[in-house]
């Protein structure tokens, strides 16, 4: 059979296609390339293994920030272009959808582009069809067709009665506009698209968050919640767009919603059902305007009351529905799109090991670090104990007991009725459904894996998007002992850690894991793999995060990093301040060292020079005596003789005198020099 000659594909320009709305839709018109076909090229394709799937579309548009690797939906993007550059793009293309339905400021840019495109339509090489995706916004204030009848719903048929809500009258002008300029080289269309779900949500996502993270005990509904909010998945919207691009059909105005007409407080209800708490609270409306995460835009949508029919979408196309009767009736789909496209896959972790190994400390470090919940099953009967208890104090006494018998029975070889299901309710809870949990210390054996997980594939069915593991700590007798010695007494009560229960359940531990089929046998036949860690150790934590890889939550919001930047700047503060005033006691320390030792020793030094000035004045007194007894009557005479005598050689003249004149040899009568032996004769 000769090879089918396939046909060019249409270049289709997208604006803003990083943005929810655009981006999914340009996803859509991707995944339809892969089908644009009919069924003999279909098996041609299948045929030739080298070949590859004929293309109907390659989409190019305008991004806020070019991306480091170009996504594989986007052939090419462009970044804040000039008008110039801009219409010159646009000239290239088959196709041009402007996407004003979420980005209010891309309303001033579409009016031109369709302007520009209609002035330009003579320099067409082949016609052009301009797609506007508006908003259900333009009708907001739409007289209803029929008081008595508030339930019939507004078609496209009668788009031109449509009276806009007061913030979207540029979005109607432009409508008009794009209905107006379209000729038959150039043929426009106007796409009303009801508030958009679905694919990790757009202006639904503030109450799936709310609902995921499970910090809020009733999800909030902003006034009394019956409007009537028309909806379309976004993926509809964009099947939607691909039919109007491949059909072209006559009417130019066309309704995007399906068949739902849910009221807000249905819809929030759902999500806090199915994600959330399962509670929900009316407050004002006004309260609304104090959320951050909701533009004036959004929540302007929001108050929307329209009851609205399709009729246009439903006679001129075969649409492949993905969620034709709504949000409410196809929640599952919607929220397990929701976890896949936002990645909050949950972590399911089952820590096992002997008793006194560190299970719980470690538990601790994961929940901290993965945001996951805590289960262990003291805590978990407990809680359910207290919480049986505040509802029905008329049984408290056997509530007691019954918690009497369960603690009693915590570490037996199986496991209670009451005890699987109380930890069953705990890891079916929508916040473990949603952020995952780690399992503390059990299941023990065998059996009571299977009474708990009942055999399933997945340790939380029927949720398949996760990841489960089990890390097993495991250390050897004495290890366990010296830690139990050295826990606080009130700790080891607490924990029942005494010798003789230690041991006992010590060996009940080491016995069920030498069975021949232990727990770890069970996660096995799962193909679950366990990981076997070594307590305290330096690597343990890097080990597991290496593991079990990054966090799937949220990221922190743009207040929660302020929030933790502000904390981190207090804390360096803080310790900056500590360690000033560390170091200013301590220089002010080392200050008073140095003046006690500086004192010290100026007391030290005048006391010795006090000493040698005591010293030098008896020399010099002991001195004085001796010359003046026997020198300086001899040397001043010599003195005296030289004056007078001026001799040529006075020094010579001088000593020959003092020779002559040594009292040494001619003592004076009854004086002995002997008397004076510190102080010997001048001259031998």
């Amino acid at each position: 059979m000769p090879h089918k000659h396939k046909a060019t594909p249409k270049r289709v320009f997208i604006n803003n296609i990083d943005s929810y709305s655009s981006r999914n839709v340009a996803k859509f018109l991707c995944k339809a390339v892969l089908n644009a076909m009919d069924e003999e090229e279909e098996e041609e394709e299948e045929e030739g293994e080298e070949g590859h799937l004929n293309q109907a579309f390659q989409v190019v548009g305008t991004v806020s920030n070019l991306s480091d690797e170009l996504p594989p939906h986007i052939l090419e993007e462009y970044c804040h272009p000039g008008k110039e550059e801009l219409l010159s793009k646009l000239m290239e293309c088959q196709v041009i959808i402007y996407n004003i339905s979420q980005d209010a400021d891309q309303v001033e840019e579409a009016s031109w582009a369709v302007k520009a495109l209609h002035d330009h339509r003579e320099d067409f090489t082949s016609p052009k069809i301009f797609i506007l995706i508006s908003t259900v916004m333009t009708w907001a204030n739409s007289i209803p067709l029929d008081p008595e009848d508030p339930e019939l719903p507004f078609t496209d048929e009668i788009f031109y009665c449509r009276k806009a809500h007061p913030s979207f009258k540029k979005h109607i002008d432009l409508e008009k506009v794009v209905v107006k300029v379209g000729k038959s080289i150039f043929s426009t269309y106007v796409v009303a698209s009801g508030l958009q779900y679905g694919m990790g949500e757009g202006i639904f996502h503030f109450f799936f968050k709310e609902s995921w993270l499970g910090e809020a005990s009733a999800i909030s509904i902003y006034g009394d919640g019956k409007n009537i909010i028309p909806t379309i998945h976004v993926t509809d919207l964009a099947s939607v767009v691909q039919n109007v691009i491949q059909h072209q059909p006559r009417p130019y105005y066309l309704l995007a919603v399906d068949l739902s007409n849910n009221s807000m407080e249905e819809l929030v209800k759902i999500i806090a059902t199915v994600v959330g708490p399962g509670n929900t609270v009316n407050r004002p409306f006004e309260d609304i305007y104090l959320n951050p995460e909701l533009t004036v835009t959004e929540i302007e949508s929001l108050q929307v009351n329209l009851r609205m029919e399709a009729v246009n979408v439903e006679n001129l196309f075969s649409i492949h529905w993905h969620c034709e009767s709504g949000l409410v009736d196809n929640v599952d789909l919607v929220v397990e799109e929701y976890r896949l496209s936002r990645g909050l896959l949950p972590l399911r972790v089952c820590i096992l090991g002997p008793p006194a190994v560190g299970k719980t400390t470690l538990s601790s470090q994961i929940c901290k670090h993965y945001k996951l919940h805590h289960i262990s099953l003291r805590d978990t009967i407990y809680k359910a104990m207290a919480e049986l208890v505040s509802r029905r104090t008329e049984v408290a006494a056997e509530a007691q007991e019954l918690l009497n018998t369960l603690n009693e029975s915590m570490d037996s070889e199986g496991s209670s009725f009451l005890q699987k299901n109380v930890l069953r309710d705990k890891m079916t809870s929508n916040q473990c459904r949603n952020q995952g949990y780690v399992l503390d210390a059990f299941p023990n054996s065998y059996k009571q894996a299977e009474d708990l997980f009942e055999g399933k594939k997945d340790m939380l069915p029927p949720h398949a998007s996760s990841q489960q593991f089990v890390l097993v700590l495991d250390a050897t007798e004495s290890f366990l002992t010296d830690r139990v010695i050295n826990l606080p007494e009130e700790t080891v009560q607490d924990l029942g850690y005494e010798p003789e229960k230690f041991l006992s359940r010590l060996a009940i531990y080491r016995e069920n894991m030498q069975e021949e089929k232990s727990v770890l046998n069970y996660f096995e036949e799962l193909d679950i793999i366990p990981v076997l860690l070594e307590p305290a150790t330096s690597l343990l934590m890097r080990k597991i995060f290496t593991t079990m890889g990054p966090p799937r939550t949220y990221s922190p919001s743009p207040q929660e990093v302020e929030e933790e930047e502000r904390r981190i700047a207090e804390e360096k503060m803080k310790k900056e301040a500590e360690e000033r005033a560390v170091e200013a006691r301590k220089e002010e320390e080392e200050a008073r060292s140095r003046a006690a030792r500086w004192e010290e020793w100026t007391q030290s030094s005048e006391e010795v020079r006090m000493l040698e000035e005591l010293h030098m004045a008896n020399l010099t007194d002991q001195m004085r005596s001796y010359l003046m007894k026997s020198v300086m009557p001899t040397l001043g005479k010599g003195l005296i003789e030289c004056c007078r005598t001026q001799p040529a050689e006075p020094l010579d003249f001088l000593a020959e005198f003092l020779f002559r004149n040594n009292p040494h040899d001619h003592p004076p009568s009854g004086e002995d020099s002997s008397e004076n032996p510190d102080f010997p004769a001048l001259f031998d």
